[in-house]
């Protein structure tokens, strides 16, 4: 069993190379329309430039798995600016993909709580497909369009799961159909459980990515073994290997919220579950100290009797 371990957006230790960098609406209403496209491509410049400096880290550290951020552009979705972020940066998408290529990153998006398909109002489904649409064409332009994935949540429950479900199923035929092929669905930690979100999953012929975390915040009526070959399964026609979140709780009474680090003695139940499947699958690393924590992690699992270390941000169990 190989497992690959990788971590979300920012690069910790790398100087002023935040990834995310933003511009409000409010300070582009108040701009000039020549001031708003300089500040517009400045921004951008600058997310992709640091994009490309952490894909230079990952690359030293080996690391063949990371998140963009999902802020990358600035404005790319608002109604009244929706601007082309795509030819004046034709080059630097490519770069990015060819350094993916090249040296075997998998990249993935997650957009935010409020890209949800459940919403009885029609303007957030448009909305919804709208960011859907935003981060499959940053994975077209840098031609990742094939490999990467977009992970969503399936969202609010409004007082009536079976309802709201059969809604999702509805309001998920508006997304067309080459995004929704790169569309994953991830249990939650308060509303949807791993069975539910594994049943939408095998209904809609689309990945499960498991978070074992929320799995224990938000525990389905079966023990988490029962799930787990089904959940791998659901990766089978996709081209992908399966994909896993961990995280570990900040503490007892904050135990939704993320840790800084991640503890080997939460997450390492599960692994000794996944071993037995002897299924090869990636960890997104979701701690607040990002790379940091992953390195940490890599280091303690490596140490565990039986498991062998691959690489710098890869093991063999």
């Amino acid at each position: 069993m190989k497992i690959r371990f990788g971590y979300v957006a920012n690069a910790l230790g790398l100087w002023d190379a935040s990834p995310s960098k933003s511009f409000t609406f409010t300070n582009y209403s108040k701009l000039s329309k020549q001031e708003r496209w300089e500040k517009l491509l400045f921004i951008t410049a600058q997310n992709l430039k640091h994009t490309k400096r952490i894909l230079h880290y990952n690359i030293a550290h080996e690391i063949e798995l990371y998140r963009f951020s999902s802020l990358l552009v600035p404005l790319a979705t608002h109604p009244e600016v929706m601007w082309d972020f795509i030819t004046p940066f034709k080059k630097d998408w490519q770069e990015l993909g060819q350094l993916m290529e090249q040296y075997n990153i998998r990249p993935s998006f997650h957009p935010g709580q409020f890209t949800l398909f459940t919403s009885p109002k029609e303007h957030v489904t448009t909305s919804a497909v709208i960011d859907m649409e935003y981060h499959y064409k940053m994975l077209e332009a840098m031609n990742a369009h094939d490999k990467g994935i977009i992970n969503i949540h399936i969202g609010g429950a409004y007082g009536d799961k079976e309802a709201t479900l059969k809604r999702f199923h509805q309001n998920l035929k508006n997304l067309p159909s080459p995004i929704k092929k790169r569309m994953t669905l991830e249990n939650d930690d308060k509303t949807y459980n791993v069975e539910e979100t594994l049943q939408t999953c095998e209904k809609e012929n689309i990945p499960m990515i498991l978070d074992f975390h929320h799995h224990l915040a938000n525990p389905s009526e079966q023990e988490l073994s029962h799930y787990l070959p089904r959940i791998f399964q659901s990766w089978s026609h996709s081209g992908n290997i399966p994909k896993i979140h961990l995280s570990s709780p900040k503490s007892v009474q904050a135990f939704r919220s993320h840790a800084d680090f991640v503890a080997i003695d939460f997450v390492l139940p599960f692994l000794k579950m996944a071993k037995e499947l002897n299924q090869n699958f990636d960890i997104m690393i979701e701690a607040k100290q990002k790379n940091l924590a992953m390195h940490a992690l890599v280091e303690e699992i490596s140490s565990v009797r039986g498991v062998k270390r691959i690489s710098a941000s890869s093991v063999e169990w």
